[in-house]
């Protein structure tokens, strides 16, 4: 397991979207997320499971 955690702004980078985008994917809980203080944090171990199901829907 990686402890790496994420910012949203490294999430529309990496995932090439808005960050509305992104705020939907965790709203909608396909992206998971946690809040540290007033700051939202992306597991990188959650980006690479929502990129995986994505390329399995896609299949």
């Amino acid at each position: 397991m990686t402890d790496e955690l994420l910012t949203v702004p490294e999430v529309m980078a990496r995932l090439k979207v808005g960050r509305t985008t992104v705020y939907d994917l965790i709203r909608t809980r396909r992206l998971p997320s946690m809040t540290i203080g007033s700051s939202r944090r992306i597991p990188a171990d959650g980006l690479r499971a929502f990129l995986a199901s994505c390329l399995e829907e896609a299949v």
